[in-house]
């Protein structure tokens, strides 16, 4: 019995319009009973008097200490309970009465007022619904007393039919019809609900009593009649599934005697899954399993996972899954199992072992599902071994070279912080080296760059061979290379270590059948008195390594403080001298060149000046190197190509100028345009423009450098070597270009009075110039036996101090009219009587 709670008054309204007459009586009664100041009506008011045939629907109900029991009941209500005894606790009473009688007695106890209570109760199979009114009552021996009104409604319902009826399923009962000799050969439908009817798609009036060999539905195929006949033969029960063009019905099937009970079911939506499931599962390009969610076996796998896997299909379906774990994953795999909930996907990547020992990297998804009537997961599994490995190989390759496979530049500096720190809690060195190799250029420029990264592979290997350990070796780019000695060693140590790798790298190399020899120099700083930090460590061994570069290589140098001193005047004259050319503080001045045979100046030689405004005039010796390493002598290179035409284009049309050319300016690709524009704005003829090279403008891109050089003799500009006869083949240049003049080194001409070979090497660079038409000029003339020397030897031109110091181009007007006045032996004389 179910008791409904009627306390609202919308519930209460609903009902009003539904119960007997009687009901409302008592209400009334009840709340005519109840005196002003009491809670409670009395007893002896309420119950006793006029109720009439009401009192036949009435049972008392005493409240002792919370426990309530029967103390009166009324003929109707007896046989209600069906037991016509007093003074009996409730719980001694049938289930179905005692809860709706309890029920409304407490909450008319819990409300101080009448309680009205629906309940239903199965009789016979009949459902049948009473009303409970229940009205609290004072008793005069003290306590409370409730009298209890119960009455049976007119609405009364087959609960089976009820049930039956109001199911989806459909419910059918068959009677077997045997033939003459007993045996079962048709059924007849004799029940069925509508559930049945919608589903077999027939109006009940036409499938009720009829036999299934009449066909006309999908239970009457041949083969249902026939397993109908044998369920009904071997009196088991069991399922039958029909399948039509359109939809799938499932037959559950009882039998006793002659009846069958059928209950039908439509499992369209469920096949369909199904063979969703199937077309997902069997035919996936992606490894799955279903596993049991208790024991973790495998239930289930496709053909990917057994061709992904290598396990035959009977192996896998004998495993478990740890089968498939690493060892050393069992414990992180398992906790991941205790964890999961009705969807997951990896939180990470795990491992997977292969039948043949292998492992890959997965990620996995899955979803638990119901598989054979086990609860278990659907597993999609997703390789990514080669997404790792390729991961794998693009971090080594963000921290390794990819010419020689060593560390680069930051993995190594991210190494050696990491030692410092460790060094600095122990108090121990930490020693760094820059390797640097000797005459690598050269290789490169000889016989090409394939060559000379074989060398560097080389190299790296010899490298590689004495760096062991924990020690660290890295290449930082170029032919520059660095060590880090984390192992406890002592200064000494190290000095042996950088000589016996200068020793190795220094050894001949063997590319291709090409022998080449390169050496090595290193600089060497060491922690933490050279450098607490990576950044100064490095910077310091940077410092050492130049000294050793300067001091002619192949030597190793520790680094000192006056090495950084010297840094650090370098580093004041690169921004010095950036801002000196925005400022406009360079100027050039004028030195003669002297036509030993007409005795007059037929040119000059700009010089390039820098006035600082504090330290005077700086010389070219120490600012023209640095502003070709920072590459600020091209910006510079221009200026004074512009500048010396200009000034030139005001001078007699007899009178060239030659302007000096650094390598790095060939290397910018835009000389031959910066000497169009600086002719083309100043209106000088290009006969009167003399481009003054050395011999290092052929050490690097020969080739290029070549072109250049006959793309300006094209323009009608004359090409000099300066320097003649200092470098390492500069007879061999003049075979690579008509040069139209060679300048006789400084050198040469200084000892020219005192040492004949000096002599003999004037005597030869003269003839040379005489035999292939190129003029010769002789640098640095500062005495009159040098000039006598000079003109007996058949030089062209001279210049130097005896003439004239190099002067602005304010005061080269007067010098041209001294030299035109008295001639070169006038000038030269007024300036020895001067002196």
């Amino acid at each position: 019995m179910v008791a409904a709670d009627r306390s609202s008054k919308k519930s209460s309204e609903k009902f009003n319009t539904e119960m007997f007459a009687d009901v409302p009586v008592l209400k009334r009664k009840w709340q005519a009973a109840l005196r002003p100041g009491d809670k409670l009506p009395r007893y002896e008011d309420v119950m006793l008097g006029s109720l009439g045939r009401l009192a036949d629907h009435v049972v008392l109900i005493r409240n002792d200490d919370g426990a309530l029991a029967v103390s009166h009941s009324g003929r109707y209500i007896q046989q209600w309970l069906n037991d016509d005894r007093w003074d009996v606790p409730l719980s001694a009473l049938p289930p179905d009465c005692a809860t709706a009688l309890g029920e409304a007695a407490s909450h008319a106890l819990q409300n101080g007022g009448p309680h009205l209570a629906m309940a239903h109760c199965v009789r016979d199979g009949l459902v049948r619904t009473y009303d409970v009114l229940a009205l609290p009552t004072s008793s005069r021996w003290g306590g409370t007393l409730i009298g209890a009104y119960v009455n049976e409604r007119d609405a009364q319902f087959n609960l089976l039919d009820t049930i039956f009826s109001a199911t989806d399923e459909g419910v059918l009962s068959l009677a077997a019809v045997r033939d003459a000799n007993g045996r079962p050969s048709d059924f007849q439908i004799v029940h069925l609900n509508q559930g049945a009817a919608r589903l077999l798609r027939q109006p009940s009036t036409e499938l009720l009593w009829r036999r299934l060999a009449a066909g006309g539905n999908l239970l009457c195929t041949p083969d249902v009649i026939r397993r109908l006949r044998d369920i009904i033969v071997s009196g088991n029960g069991g399922q039958i599934e029909i399948d039509s063009e359109d939809r799938c019905l499932r037959l559950g099937v009882t039998a006793f005697g002659d009846m069958l009970s059928l209950t039908v079911s439509d499992v369209t939506a469920l096949k369909r899954r199904e063979v969703s499931f199937r077309l997902l599962f069997d035919n996936n390009p992606m490894p799955m399993w279903v596993f049991d969610a208790e024991t973790t076996r495998f239930l289930n796998v496709n053909d990917a996972a057994i061709r992904h896997y290598g396990y035959p299909r009977e192996s896998f379906l004998q495993m478990q899954l740890r089968q498939i774990w690493p060892e050393d994953e069992r414990a992180s795999h398992s906790q991941a199992l205790q964890q999961l909930g009705d969807v997951y996907h990896s939180s990470r990547d795990w491992r997977h072992l292969k039948a043949d020992g292998s492992e890959i990297h997965v990620l996995t998804f899955g979803r638990r599902v119901a598989f054979d009537g086990r609860d278990g997961y659907l597993v999609a599994v997703v390789d990514i071994t080669e997404r790792r490995e390729t991961e794998a190989r693009i971090a080594h390759m963000a921290h390794h070279d990819g010419l020689t496979n060593l560390p680069n530049r930051d993995f190594f500096q991210e190494r050696l912080c990491q030692a410092l720190e460790r060094a600095a809690s122990s108090n121990r060195r930490v020693p760094v080296l820059c390797v640097d190799l000797d005459l690598f250029k050269n290789v490169n420029d000889s016989f090409g760059h394939p060559m000379g990264d074989r060398l560097l592979k080389q190299v790296a290997e010899r490298l590689k061979s004495e760096v062991r350990g924990d020690n660290l070796v890295a290449r930082l780019g170029g032919d520059e290379f660095a060590i880090a000695l984390v192992s406890e060693v002592s200064p000494i140590e190290v000095s042996d270590f950088a000589d016996r790798l200068i020793g190795v790298l220094s050894a001949r190399y063997d590319l291709d059948g090409i022998e080449v020899v390169v050496g090595a120099s290193v600089g060497i700083a060491l922690s933490p008195g050279d450098g607490a930090t990576c950044e100064e460590l490095m910077r310091n061994a940077d410092m050492a390594l130049y000294r050793a570069k300067s001091d002619g290589g192949s030597v190793h140098r520790f680094f000192e403080r006056e090495m950084d001193r010297q840094a650090q005047k370098r580093r004041d004259m690169e921004r010095d001298l950036r801002r000196a050319f925005a400022n406009g503080e360079f100027e050039l001045h004028y030195q003669p060149l002297v036509d030993t045979a007409a005795n007059r100046i037929s040119g000059f030689e700009s010089l390039l000046r820098w006035r600082n405004p504090e330290k005077g005039m700086v010389s070219p010796a120490d600012f023209i190197p640095v502003a070709e390493d920072i590459g600020l002598i091209v910006a510079l290179g221009e200026w004074v190509l512009r500048e010396a035409c200009s000034v030139a284009s005001n001078w007699p049309e007899d009178i060239k100028v030659a302007v000096n050319l650094s390598p790095v300016q060939f290397r910018s690709r835009n000389l031959v345009q910066a000497v169009i524009s600086a002719l083309a704005h100043s209106g000088l003829s290009p006969r009167r423009l003399e481009l003054e090279i050395t011999e290092s403008v052929f050490l690097a891109e020969t080739e290029a450098n070549l072109a250049i050089l006959h793309q300006l003799r094209e323009l009608g500009v004359s090409i000099s070597m300066d320097d003649f006869g200092t470098g390492y083949s500069s007879l061999s240049y003049l075979r690579s270009f008509p040069f139209d003049k060679i300048k006789i080194d400084r050198s040469f001409v200084k000892d020219l009075a005192e040492r004949t070979d000096c002599v003999a090497i004037v005597r030869a660079i003269s003839g040379l110039g005489r035999s292939l038409n190129i003029t010769t000029t002789a640098e640095g003339v500062e005495t009159m036996d040098q000039l006598d020397w000079l003109r007996a030897e058949g030089c062209n031109e001279v210049q130097g101090f005896l003439f004239s110091a190099a002067k602005p181009a304010s005061e080269l007007e007067a010098l041209l009219s001294a030299f035109s006045a008295r001639g070169l032996e006038g000038r030269v004389s007024a300036r020895h009587a001067r002196a």
